[in-house]
């Protein structure tokens, strides 16, 4: 489908080269933008590059690290000089990290003592730290330093990528969910704050998709499911993980203002049903 309102614009999506977010920088080369991948692997957003440029798309590869205030300012700088403005920012950057989590759903008698065990009272505060400064700072300072550009101009937006565990905290991984919950947050914080200036603030919420950072959650060794993610299926109505194309279409949406210019502070979840399904 062409979104005839996008062509020649420009976007910024910050951690490009992941599997979502190159989704998400392909369909915009579709769209015939200006598409500038940030990240901390060169070769791997050079890959993506190549291919947005075979897709009729203009891309730009630019290391930048998103926790880094100068890293973003020289990144922008880098992105002006080759596009000039820009009118849309994504904020892919994010994950979690596995020291993070917790080896088990619920704690139990002895998990203190026993040194296979990551119990909630083993959570170190720099892995904590790091799971939200990836997520809550590097989506605030990247919008800080790339929103100046939106400012006065029609048409401009900013989308943040949040999660499930934005709705319900999810077992496990308390310090992801908690990020995640932060950046449902900011996202309605910052389209209040910013409405009056024509810019729109919106998120997508992605349900179960596998990907590098969660792999061996979902998956065994011989590329079976594991017993997390037989319960994440039995869960979602439609009895499938996601792929990386089930969220380009409500990403074109709310990137394109004749389509959704009266859409701001949503969170739109694109799940399968994970979210509206309680079990019963």
């Amino acid at each position: 489908m062409e979104f005839t309102n996008l062509k020649g614009k420009t976007v910024v999506i910050t951690g490009g080269s992941g599997v979502l977010c190159s989704a998400f920088a392909y369909a915009f080369a579709e769209q015939g933008m200006n598409v500038a991948v940030l990240g901390r692997t060169l070769s791997k957003l050079e890959t993506v590059c190549d291919k947005i440029n075979s897709l009729g798309g203009n891309g730009l590869a630019v290391v930048c690290d998103v926790v880094d205030k100068d890293s973003i300012t020289s990144a922008k700088k880098a992105v002006n000089d080759a596009f000039g403005k820009v009118d849309i920012l994504v904020n892919g950057a994010g994950g979690n990290h596995p020291r993070g989590n917790t080896t088990k759903e619920f704690f139990e008698s002895g998990d203190i003592e026993n040194p296979d065990v990551i119990s909630f009272f083993d959570l170190e505060k720099e892995n904590f730290s790091y799971v939200f400064d990836l997520n809550i700072v590097g989506t605030i300072l990247p919008t800080q330093v790339f929103l100046s550009d939106m400012l006065g101009r029609k048409g401009t937006t900013v989308i943040n990528v949040a999660s499930m565990g934005s709705y319900h905290p999810l077992t496990k991984v308390s310090a992801y969910c908690a990020a995640k919950a932060g950046i449902a947050s900011f996202t309605e914080w910052l389209a209040v704050h910013f409405a009056k200036s024509g810019i729109r603030v919106n998120a997508i919420a992605p349900g179960w998709f596998q990907t590098e950072q969660n792999k061996t959650l979902l998956l065994n060794a011989d590329g079976s499911l594991t017993e997390r993610s037989k319960k994440v299926i039995a869960h979602t109505p439609m009895d499938r993980f996601g792929v990386p194309e089930d969220l380009v279409g409500t990403m074109l949406y709310l990137a394109d203002d004749t389509l959704s210019g009266f859409v701001t502070g949503a969170m739109i979840p694109v799940d399968g049903g994970f979210q509206a399904y309680f079990g019963v």
